[in-house]
């Protein structure tokens, strides 16, 4: 028998050997071949290392045995593909571990091909394998770098936006949840230094005021369920107020049972779907505010020490600015207690004058203001009916109105002209520093109906007719209270036996997207439909008029007028 070939073709397929021999035994890049079955046939060394496992010990073993990947099967299916003669596949990332490296992710570049069924051979596929675990963690590294600085820099612009404690608390859960936790809450402690006065053998009592979670339920019963909140002394809590550092933990039994004491929702915290925690003391000049929680499920990693850097960043910003809402609660309530105060606690009863009177604070955003009002008894049964409007806000503002009501009320017994009364008025808040204040002043005499006002650049009272009807009465304003040297005007008005004088602040009718004459016309209808008692009334149109919350102070006094009788002859 002889055989005959071409020494052309003979030469190109002992070039090919050559080339494929030294290619499986230099080349650095990992090459595999696989049979139809996805068993090992051939490998090079670089392969093997990668793998941590030695060419031999490859042979005749499945893929799966080697490249232990958790897709659900991606990696095995995409082989398959390409042994029934799919298209290649070129530079797809595939994570996996391998029993010779059973500690170590890598991150593979894989690229394969089916191999032609030429005579004798088996049908397979080839691949090459690039380890590129390393680069694709700095860009993993690099791409978190750049997720934790774009979620400080939206931190920054939404924690803080408010001077309320809650809502500012709240700012940090939801730039806390979902992108960096899975779970979150805030809660407050009385201020304590740190650590001096902290004391880890008592327990610790706290307000919970913000929380957030994307888990379900009972992870939403867990975060929201509670507003007081009780550790037991020596819990992990008290490790992390008294360090003054977050700390992570992982949720176990153990964890549950010594930070949670109620055992109902110790298991609620076992149930809730959370496997880690990090506290986070909230502490801000020397002082602890409070605490914060960030919880994460399975479906994340554990925390870092980078994560906690966030934690503790993230914590920092929000506790000064509820310090800041804290430091502005208090003075707050001071202005507010100082506002009740100088306002009048009982006001001047009169047979001739019915009055109901109501007085709303502004919302804890726009601060107490200056408005203010009163009911004087003067001599011979006249009754003076007085409301005024210090410009500003806060304690300065509070103590501006009661220097101003004071004033009004002494001066009110002593100056018979209304015009007069203002004008001693104007002269006392020059001297006081009171830049701008309004004021209308209404002396009314049941002996003669009549009632003379003046007003210092103060909304006009409103008088309610017995058939229903509404009037604007003394509507010459005059220049506000403060600006000096301008005179005041007296304005004399018959008022009909039942009518009701509506006296009242800018608050009720200048709010948030709504003209000062469409608010002065709402009021004037609100009043031609009153009916029933006074008290009432005036419920109804603060009820109706008023936003909520308040956009600014508000002061609301109705009067009932009626004559007396003919006055005796003495």
């Amino acid at each position: 028998m002889g055989l005959a070939a071409s020494g052309d073709e003979l030469d190109r397929v002992k070039t090919n050997l050559a080339f494929l021999d030294a290619l499986f035994e230099t080349c650095p890049i990992g090459l595999v071949m696989l049979d139809e079955n996805l068993c090992y046939v051939h490998l090079n060394q670089a392969l093997a290392e990668m793998d941590g496992l030695a060419i031999e010990g490859h042979l005749g073993r499945s893929v799966d045995d080697v490249m232990i990947t958790s897709d659900g099967g991606e990696f095995r299916r995409m082989l398959r593909s390409v042994v029934a003669n799919g298209p290649p596949v070129v530079g797809t990332l595939v994570g996996l571990r391998t029993p010779g490296q059973p500690d170590r992710d890598q991150v593979r570049s894989v690229s394969l091909f089916p191999l032609s069924r030429a005579v004798g051979t088996r049908h397979g596929l080839g691949g090459l394998m690039i380890d590129v675990t390393d680069r694709e963690q700095a860009i993993l590294e690099a791409t978190t770098a750049r997720q934790r600085l774009a979620l400080l820099d939206r931190a920054a612009a939404t924690i803080g936006t408010s001077l309320d404690v809650r809502v500012t608390a709240q700012e940090l859960v939801d730039a806390a949840v979902p992108d960096f936790s899975d779970a979150s809450f805030v809660e407050l402690v009385g201020r304590m230094d740190v650590p001096e006065v902290f004391d880890a053998h008592r327990p610790l009592v706290t307000h919970r005021i913000a929380s957030g979670t994307i888990l379900p339920p009972p992870a939403i019963e867990l975060v929201s369920g509670l507003e007081t909140v009780t550790y037991p002394p020596g819990s992990r809590i008290h490790q992390a107020l008294r360090t003054g550092r977050p700390i992570s933990f992982n949720i176990d039994e153990h964890f549950a049972a010594t930070t949670v004491l109620q055992q109902a929702r110790a298991q609620l915290l076992l149930d809730s779907g959370l496997t880690c925690v990090t506290i986070v003391p909230l502490i801000a000049r020397g002082t602890v505010q409070g605490l914060t929680m960030f919880g994460r499920s399975a479906a994340r990693p554990t925390f870092s020490e980078d994560d906690l850097s966030l934690a503790s960043e993230l914590s920092s910003r929000a506790a000064l600015c509820l310090d800041n809402a804290r430091l502005y609660s208090q003075v707050q309530d001071i202005a507010l207690t100082l506002q009740r105060a100088l306002l009048p606690s009982a006001l001047a009863t009169s047979p001739h004058v019915k009055v109901a009177h109501r007085y709303v604070p502004g919302s804890h955003v726009t601060e107490v203001g200056g408005d203010w009002y009163d009911v004087i008894n003067l001599s011979d049964d006249r009754v003076a009916l007085v409301v005024g409007d210090v410009m500003g806000h806060g304690v300065q503002a509070a103590a501006n109105m009661g220097r101003m009501r004071i004033t009004a009320k002494a001066l009110a017994r002593h100056k018979e002209d209304p015009a007069d009364l203002l004008a001693e008025l104007d002269a006392c808040a020059e001297e006081a520093g009171i830049e701008l204040a309004t004021c209308l002043y209404i002396q009314y005499d049941p002996w003669t109906g009549r009632a003379r006002i003046a007003n210092a650049g103060h909304p006009p009272p409103l008088v309610l007719h017995s058939d229903g009807t509404v009037e604007t009465i003394g509507e010459v304003l005059g220049v506000p209270l403060g600006v000096g040297g301008q005179p005041f005007e007296t304005t004399e008005v018959d008022l009909p036996d039942g009518a009701t004088l509506a006296l009242y602040t800018d608050g009720l009718i200048e709010t948030r997207g709504q003209d000062i004459d469409e608010g002065a016309r709402r009021l004037r209808t609100e009043l031609g439909r009153a009916a029933g008692p006074l008290e009432e009334v005036a419920d109804r149109i603060l009820v109706r008029l008023l936003p909520n919350p308040p956009d600014d102070d508000t002061v609301l006094v109705l009067a009932n007028v009626r004559r007396a009788p003919v006055r005796p002859v003495p």
